[in-house]
């Protein structure tokens, strides 16, 4: 069995690891899913997913079992699934760009909630009760309060419709664990970055103005970058819901876990970091656009991982610099 974890994560993981050993991924085709099936692969779990639409990459098909098309926030589709072979079910599935969230308010609501609600009834109609891991978001928090931020910190009450949608979504979770599927787990990941991220967050963003910006010979234009926020590698992200997946469930003193770095770093570290990785950065021109700032955002959010790491002896391994130089590779590649 191959793995890329400490000695301490494997023991930690080992027992769930043999005992269930099938895994279905929602939103597989996604940024983090094809990250999260390698890395269960690689720790002899099957794995098989679920796209909304499009198809699988060549390589992503070579780890998985099977893939299934399905629209999850559809009832009736979701009733003609049998998640009987499943030992767990991770729910990728979703909407994730906040900005967008202020658009389509309730189209968030509905696909963020209603996809776990329909997996959940149609394991309770199939009397089948696997570990299920919901991932909602570090943005669930209230942002003026003491940090780092804990899972037992304030939600936020006026938030973007998007963490709005991941409340109602832990909602669901709560009310599914007292129904009859008692390991109904909820992530809260903190901001996640890495090889195969798309534009619509800061760093594939970022990096999209400074390459225009040296190849068109322009000043960049940006915003506020002096706000910090807590990154971490997408591959550290994926570990910790493998983890999350495959330990012992005696060794999970909680329904719901942060995954984050808990160190935090400034949008002008990351533009930093770019510059490194684009010859010609050094000739840029940078030009701070102070209208777009927004008077009320927090200098600082960064999160307490000590739940996570005291239960499943999670790590994050992959230092900030060495994340940016592999997105910007993988972007030239």
């Amino acid at each position: 069995m191959r793995n890329n974890t400490t000695t301490t994560d494997y023991v930690n993981c080992l027992w769930y690891s043999l005992v269930m050993r099938h895994v279905l991924v929602t939103g597989i085709n996604g940024f983090v899913g094809k990250h999260l099936a390698k890395i269960l692969n690689e720790h002899g779990c099957q794995v098989s997913g679920v796209i909304y639409n499009g198809t699988v990459t060549e390589d992503l098909k070579q780890v998985l079992n099977q893939t299934l098309s399905c629209d999850l926030s559809d009832k009736n589709q979701v009733n003609r699934l049998d998640l009987t072979p499943y030992d767990v079910i991770i729910n990728l599935a979703g909407l994730a760009q906040m900005g967008m969230s202020f658009e389509k308010p309730e189209l968030f609501m509905h696909i963020n909630v209603s996809v776990l609600q329909n997996i959940c009834d149609r394991l309770l109609e199939q009397k089948h009760a696997p570990r299920i891991l919901a991932i909602s978001s570090g943005a669930v928090y209230e942002s003026h309060q003491s940090m780092p931020l804990k899972e037992t910190s304030k939600l936020i009450q006026d938030g973007s419709p998007y963490s709005q949608s991941k409340i109602a979504m832990e909602d669901v979770a709560t009310t599914y664990r007292e129904k009859g599927l008692p390991e109904c787990l909820v992530a809260r990941p903190f901001n996640h970055v890495g090889p195969g991220q798309k534009e619509g967050f800061i760093v594939p963003d970022l990096y999209k103005k400074l390459l225009h910006a040296i190849q068109s010979n322009t000043p960049l234009r940006v915003g506020n970058l002096s706000t910090r926020r807590d990154y971490t590698d997408v591959r550290d992200v994926a570990n910790a819901y493998m983890l999350l997946a495959l330990t012992e469930k005696k060794a999970l003193s909680s329904p719901i876990y942060n995954v984050c770095s808990g160190v935090s770093h400034s949008g002008n570290e990351i533009l930093s970091a770019l510059e490194q990785q684009l010859p010609g950065s050094d000739q840029v021109t940078i030009k701070v656009d102070t209208s777009t700032a927004r008077p009320n955002d927090p200098k600082e959010l960064v999160g307490d991982n000590s739940l996570l790491r005291r239960d499943t002896a999670w790590v994050p391994k992959i230092p900030f610099e060495q994340t940016i130089k592999d997105f910007v590779q993988a972007q030239q590649s």
